[in-house]
């Protein structure tokens, strides 16, 4: 048996492990939740300190002898003692007193509820508080003007992206005599292991490699022919045949599409507590699979995304596009209009700056950031960018022209049911006053005076603020039918009717879409909260990166836009930009190899970690250039190499020795197992079972579908539990990276859980039509272990799978149809809960 395999027995090991297993300390993944609690505090909790406790609590005043601006000096407390407690909110004085519980703080107005909960959460998370936290009057090492301030050197990703020399390695020998030299990644990777006195291991086998790379590539598992073939298959480039087949397969970009959408937080759903259905999300998914299988050039995906209406504002997929605009969470009765269009500006600008600079810029929002050399003004200059934003959903998916079409049938039809849709207008219409008139009486008076202001005397902000409130108002007004009474309700029914009889010159309507454009010409100002004499901050980027003002076209290419969100898309675009590639080709890496060049691959500031490789790294992002900012080249480059193609498991004497000197792989002496991730798990159950589905594109299905699940429906506040038990996001915020978690949740689900259960009945039937039970037991045995897990078994296997069968016949029970069928199920269960179907070595 292959040395890297792992055997099935003992019986679901996968779940004996999950109910039993501890992260142990200091792990990849503890650290990798140690930052993500500790960007929480810098995005959420710091902002709320400065901005609603440092006026009494800092430096300069100390109220009751408390000061909150330390993390020591909280736990040290005041004159009522500690002002909390790590880990138990219930106990700690700060938390009772922004819930108004006995003291009231701040004494000038209860907290918003969002943010008492932001403090609770904190609490409870052990208050996390980054340990290399300073006082610092401005940004890590640069002054308000831009200039240096101290002399430690910008973090390493801000300096200059150059090609570095390809090492030579032709002296080193390999193991198992595969070629180092001639890949440049892996001259790079042999270099760093030499350095430390390292090997390489072997090659993995070809089982091994069709399955790592079909995974990898499209996201399914190989189908028995597929890994016959290319067994069978003696050519010399057979793996790189393999390679462009999958490269090729529509099925690829449903799988790196994925991946994406983790990072922008992609959902199909509001959020808060509605957490509404958005019926056209699902557009914006599709675009990004088919961007990903046309192998799109990453400049133009990053323009199309941020800029898709400035591009071509009468190209319906630009629209499509500009989708990403449109992601955030939603609350649709939010009250207070102002302070939420606030947060979804916040929210894009905070986004962007992760997705596509590595950055979190979010903690210089409410002051110049404590590590990184970013001011607050940086802040403001990047989130002028997108201050004209103006959400639409009435922009329809379709050319000027088509519109116009359309428009004149409409009018026909509208012309000839005339007198119809005149009297349901007229019984709709005190309907919709009413509705009209309540939906403004929940306004502030502020957000009501907006609304009465004729559009045209608005100011553009004016114009964002109503835009956003009348969503409320326009609510009312889709009741209207619904809510009918009496005559009313009769007489709508009796219209509707009579209105068929013109059915035949209705002209479909064009579907719509969710995008942005912006308000117009004139962009809102942009100010810094509390800070007037700074006044109106002009669009920029960070200056320790580009201190040169944006080129913003003069007039803009599309009418009615500011050009502005195109210019900061070619800024990130430029070739010589020194993170936008560098963070994109990082992430790449990642998702082939399980972790990035650099373990964090949102955060290439100082509190960052930096690339185990950082040589490689810049001459993989100007290879990247080099190759047209196309996906596929890289994918093919990175997974051609010796270096992916190592070999999982090495002797254990080898193991300790290189686990001595790298005890993370970061080197990579060896493959990483990764577990699959939650669809793939799901899908390769479908797969095995033979039931999926192999549609692609269009409106998204229910989770009981046997389609792919990117292709299911993804809810924030209601996520599919077997999906959210295996860490798939909600969509709710960025996911750079899933940290994998081993529970008993997870255990308990593919045991007992009806998905998994669903799927070992029909494997079942599958195998029995492969192998009739006149075969005998062993074909039978051959199918399943081929089907699940890619491979024949070996002898021992086959004879413990036969007395398996036997035993699990002797005890099967209604309601299934007989013992051989019962005992089958069983042992498909076993397969889909066993460690080698759900984890690629």
């Amino acid at each position: 048996m292959n040395a890297s395999r792992r055997p099935i027995g003992p019986i679901l090991l996968f779940a004996t492990i999950a109910s039993m297993a501890t992260a142990g300390e200091g792990t990849p993944a503890d650290r990798a939740i140690q930052a993500e609690r500790e960007r929480f505090f810098e995005q959420r909790v710091r902002p709320l300190l400065v901005e609603s406790c440092y006026s009494c609590h800092s430096a300069v005043k100390q109220k009751g002898g408390l000061r909150l601006d330390s993390i020591e000096a909280i736990l040290g407390g005041g004159d009522s003692g500690p002002a909390l407690v790590p880990g138990k909110p219930g106990e700690s004085l700060l938390v009772e007193a922004v819930h108004y519980d006995g003291p009231e703080m701040p004494p000038s107005g209860k907290l918003a509820p969002e943010k008492i909960n932001d403090l609770t959460r904190w609490v409870a998370m052990g208050a996390p508080w980054p340990s290399a936290d300073r006082t610092r009057p401005h940004a890590a090492g640069i002054s308000p003007e831009g200039d240096r301030t101290d002399p430690q050197p910008l973090p390493w990703s801000f300096r200059p992206l150059r090609r570095p020399e390809v090492p030579d390695v032709d002296a080193l020998p390999s193991p198992d005599g595969s070629d180092w030299s001639t890949n440049p990644i892996d001259r790079f990777i042999r270099q760093s292991l030499a350095a430390k006195q390292l090997e390489p291991a072997p090659r993995a086998d070809r089982l091994t490699l069709i399955r790592r790379l079909t995974f990898d590539l499209i996201g399914l598992p190989p189908t028995p022919e597929e890994v016959d073939a290319f067994l069978a298959d003696n050519r010399p480039d057979a793996y790189e045949r393999l390679v462009d087949r999958l490269l090729a397969s529509p099925r690829y970009g449903q799988r790196w599409a994925r991946h994406w959408l983790d990072l922008v937080r992609y959902a199909e759903s509001d959020g808060y507590r509605q957490d509404a259905y958005r019926p056209d999300a699902w557009r914006y998914r599709d675009y990004v699979v088919q961007s990903f299988n046309a192998d799109k050039p990453y400049d133009r995906f990053l323009a199309e995304q941020l800029a898709g209406d400035e591009i071509d504002p009468d190209d319906p997929q630009l629209r499509v596009a500009a989708g990403y605009l449109r992601l955030w969470p939603y609350e649709y009765n939010q009250r207070n209009v102002i302070g939420q269009w606030e947060d979804i500006v916040n929210d894009v600008t905070d986004v962007t700056g992760e997705v596509f600079l590595g950055l979190s810029i979010g903690c210089a929002r409410c002051h110049d950031h404590k590590f990184d050399p970013i001011l607050q003004e940086d802040y403001f200059r990047l989130r002028a960018f997108f201050s004209p934003m103006l959400p639409r959903d009435d922009l329809p998916l379709a050319r000027a022209s088509q519109c116009e079409t359309y428009r004149q049938k409409r009018s026909a039809w509208e012309q000839a049911a005339a007198k119809i849709l005149r009297e349901m207008e007229d019984i709709a219409r005190p309907y919709r006053d009413r509705g009209t008139a309540s939906a403004l009486a929940k306004f502030q008076d502020d957000i009501r005076a907006v609304l009465t202001k004729n559009e045209a005397d608005r100011t553009p902000y004016e114009r964002q603020i109503g835009a956003l409130a009348f969503r409320q108002v326009a609510y009312e007004h889709d009741q209207v039918p619904r809510i009918l009474k009496g005559r009313d309700k009769a007489r709508w029914a009796e219209l509707q009717a009579k209105l068929k009889a013109f059915e035949a010159i209705r002209p479909e309507e064009p579907a719509s879409v969710m995008t942005v454009r912006d308000v117009g010409p004139i962009a809102p100002p942009t100010t810094i909260p509390g800070k007037p004499r700074k006044g109106t901050i002009e669009p920029g980027f960070p200056k320790a990166l580009d201190p040169s003002p944006p080129a913003i076209a003069t007039p803009p290419a599309a009418p009615d836009s500011t050009g502005r969100r195109l210019a900061l898309a070619q800024w990130l675009g430029r070739p010589d930009h020194p993170l936008t590639t560098r963070v994109i080709v990082n992430r790449i890496w990642q998702y082939h190899f399980g972790r990035g060049l650099s373990g964090t691959p949102s955060d290439f500031g100082r509190l960052g970690e930096p690339p185990s490789h950082p040589e490689l790294l810049d001459w993989l992002a100007t290879e990247f250039i080099a190759r047209g900012q196309r996906w596929k080249p890289i994918h093919r480059l990175i997974v051609s190499s010796e270096a992916y193609r190592q070999a999982a498991v090495r002797p254990f004497d080898e193991v300790v020795h290189a686990a001595r000197i790298d005890p993370e792989n970061r080197l990579l002496w060896k493959r990483t197992v990764v577990r699959l991730d939650a669809e793939e798990i799901r899908d390769a159950m479908l797969a095995a079972s033979g039931e999926l589905d192999p549609g692609i594109g269009g409106p998204s299905v229910s989770a009981t579908s046997p389609r792919r699940t990117i292709e299911t429906r993804i809810a924030r506040n209601a996520p599919d539990p077997m999906l959210i038990a295996f860490d798939a996001p909600d969509g709710s915020v960025p996911i750079p990276r899933r940290v994998p978690t081993t529970t008993s949740t997870q255990a308990l689900m593919l045991l007992n859980g009806p998905w998994t259960l669903a799927r070992a009945k029909s494997f079942a039937d599958r195998v029995e039509r492969m192998a009739p039970a006149s075969d005998g037991q062993r074909p039978r045995i051959l199918a399943a272990y081929r089907l699940a897990i890619g491979r024949p078994p070996d002898a021992s296997e086959i004879e413990e799978a036969a007395g398996f069968l036997d035993r699990a016949r002797r005890v099967s029970h209604p309601p299934i149809r007989n013992a051989d069928h019962a005992a089958l199920v069983d042992f498909g269960h076993v397969l889909l809960n066993s460690n080698e179907f759900l984890y690629v070595d």
